[in-house]
Order: structure tokens, then sequence, then C-alpha cells
């Protein structure tokens, strides 16, 4: 594997790191999110979009001191989407983390293939995790009952956490079968970098089936 890319890896990775600790602490510091959810996240968007990610968050995401946003609807659609993606792939960005870092400290296979160990753990983490973020969007509005509120998440979400995952899996294939010839070993940068890109991929993927699920109303603005 050549030295520059193992670089270009970690500087990604560090700055990652940074951004999202950038935009955690400025949370913190009294810049939290009319919806609560969306305090984790922003941290966790930069987590693979880095500095793409902290402009996002200074460009539509950063809430003011004294609160509020204005209403979703007065958003325009582009951002809508771009948020709603971002809602649904944080959760499968966190659950694609879980699972990796999981098979990473405690290594075993299903079905005789890593691979397919790896993304099969991967969708699960990433479906579980990211209906519960939809869960508790939509629950702590106390329009609906518990039982109501996560049939509700999983219509809304359930085309998005697919979509998005494609997007991740097709990026992850190419790593693997084109570009390296076998997963890059999980204990390096190099890894870690794949799945940023992957993630950026999956975004791409999950936009245009969060417009359309926004557009029939399945989904609703944030």
């Amino acid at each position: 594997m050549p030295q520059w890319l193992h670089v270009l890896a970690l500087v990604s990775l560090v700055a990652a790191t940074a951004c999202a600790a950038l935009i955690a602490l400025d949370i913190a510091l009294g810049r939290r999110q009319p919806m609560a959810i969306m305090n984790l996240v922003w941290p966790i968007t930069a987590l693979y979009a880095g500095p793409l990610g902290l402009w996002a968050y200074a460009r539509i995401g950063r809430a003011p001191k004294h609160g509020g946003h204005g209403h979703p609807s007065e958003r325009p659609f582009a951002q809508s989407v771009m948020l709603a993606a971002t809602h649904c792939g944080s959760g499968c960005t966190l659950g694609d983390l879980t699972a990796e870092s999981l098979l990473l400290a405690a290594p075993f296979t299903l079905f005789g293939s890593a691979l397919l160990t790896g993304w099969t753990l991967d969708f699960v983490f990433a479906f579980v995790i990211g209906i519960a973020f939809q869960y508790f969007t939509i629950r702590p509005m106390g329009r609906m009952s518990a039982r109501d509120a996560l049939l509700a998440a999983l219509k809304a979400d359930t085309l998005s956490l697919v979509s998005w995952q494609v997007g991740m899996y097709g990026w992850m294939a190419i790593a693997t079968f084109v570009l390296f010839g076998d997963t890059p070993d999980k204990a390096g940068p190099v890894f870690w970098f794949m799945m940023q890109i992957a993630m950026l991929a999956g975004f791409a993927t999950a936009c245009p089936v969060n417009a359309w699920l926004l557009k029939r109303g399945i989904k609703h603005p944030m």
C-alpha cells in the first residue's frame, strides 16, 4: 500500500475528528439544536465529511444562541433533503462504525466470509441505530404513542437507510475488489479512510430517496 495513501488517510481522519470536536464544543457552549437529536447528528456527520461537514454545520446547521432556526418549511428544498439524508446517515454511520469496531476488537465470521460478516453486522447495527435516531426525533413531539412513533420511524427511514447502505457497500466493494484486492487492515487508517468515503457515497445515494420521501410526505422537513 503506498505511503502517500497512508499519510492521506491519517490527515483525513485527524481533520474529521477535529471538525467533529469543534462542532460538539460549539453546541456545548450554547448552540444547542432545536431538535435534540441533531446535537448528535452534526458531530457524527463531521466524522466522515470532515471540513465539508463543518462547512455545512456553519452554513445551515448552527443554531443561534437564543434558539430557533425558523420553520422547516422556510428552508430551500435542497437543504431539507440534505438534512434528512444526514439525519438518517448519522445513525447508519454510528451503526457501521460500531459494527466494524466490534469486529476489530473481537473478530469472528458468519457464512464463512469475513467480508459478508462485516456487511451483515453493518446493516443490522445501522438499521437499529438509524431507526432509533428517527424514533427519538418523532417521539419527543408527544403526538404519538411509543408504538405509533416506532412504526412511523420505520416507515420514514427504512428506504433511506437501505439507500445509504447501498452507497456504502458499493464504495467498499470497489475498495475491496478493485483498489486493493482485499479488505484493508481494519487496524490501519486506510480502512477507516475508505469508510469515510463510503459514507459520502451513502449520502449521495440517500439524497434522491430522501427527496422522494419528502415530496410524498412520508418524511417531513427538519
